[in-house]
């Protein structure tokens, strides 16, 4: 059972790292300070993604996390799906000093439903569809060839069921990074290590502060 102090202390860390889309709209219509990064894949990003927002898919920054980290500012905002990776990439960054990075609340399509500004491109389904659309359908094959092939084909739904408790527990998706590597998930121009830390504009730049001589 929790005590009181607890309950507050786990309300507030909601309230500063969760951000909904009409406070996000409000800070860009202000011309406020704030960088948004887009964790999903350059596929899903070209399909749709906020206006002025920058893409770096989640195991790109995972890599490279610090020097990421050095780019930004104290006001950032990260977006993708449904929320999920954003928060894993949140909690990379909280480990390399940016502790208050916000996730969107609802995702990129949230924010497009509540009339943020967005960039439509060509309609993909996104990684996290994918996902589950895999998964279902290996669990119905172990199931069906279980049955009508040999007892030992269930292993199949029994491994993908073990597979989503463990991604489930851990916070990550081994399924969604097989399938960001596939062909029809690649975008014409893929972010690397040196373009994505390079489209940031640095903190001097955005502040109006001189650098140190």
């Amino acid at each position: 059972m929790s005590t009181p102090s607890s309950s507050t202390s786990s309300s507030s860390t909601a309230t500063l790292t969760a951000l909904d889309p009409g406070t996000l709209r409000s800070w860009i219509a202000g011309n406020e300070d704030v960088v948004v990064i887009d964790v999903r894949s350059a596929a899903e990003f070209e399909s749709l993604h906020i206006r002025g927002s920058y893409n770096v898919p989640l195991p790109l920054l995972s890599e490279h996390t610090h020097e990421f980290a050095a780019r930004l500012g104290s006001r950032v905002v990260l977006a993708c799906q449904s929320g999920v990776r954003a928060e894993q990439a949140r909690q990379r960054l909280a480990a390399s000093g940016i502790g208050a990075a916000h996730v969107l609340t609802g995702g990129v399509p949230g924010f497009a439903a509540d009339g943020g500004g967005v960039v439509r491109g060509k309609a993909r389904w996104d990684l996290e569809r994918q996902v589950r659309l895999t998964a279902g359908s290996l669990v119905l094959v172990g199931l069906a060839g279980g049955r009508f092939i040999s007892p030992k084909v269930r292993l199949l739904a029994g491994a993908i069921g073990t597979g989503l408790t463990f991604s489930a527990a851990t916070n990550t998706c081994a399924m969604g990074r097989a399938l960001s590597a596939m062909p029809w998930n690649k975008a014409a121009q893929e972010p690397t290590r040196e373009s994505a830390i390079l489209q940031f504009p640095s903190v001097s730049s955005r502040t109006g502060e001189v650098p140190a001589a």
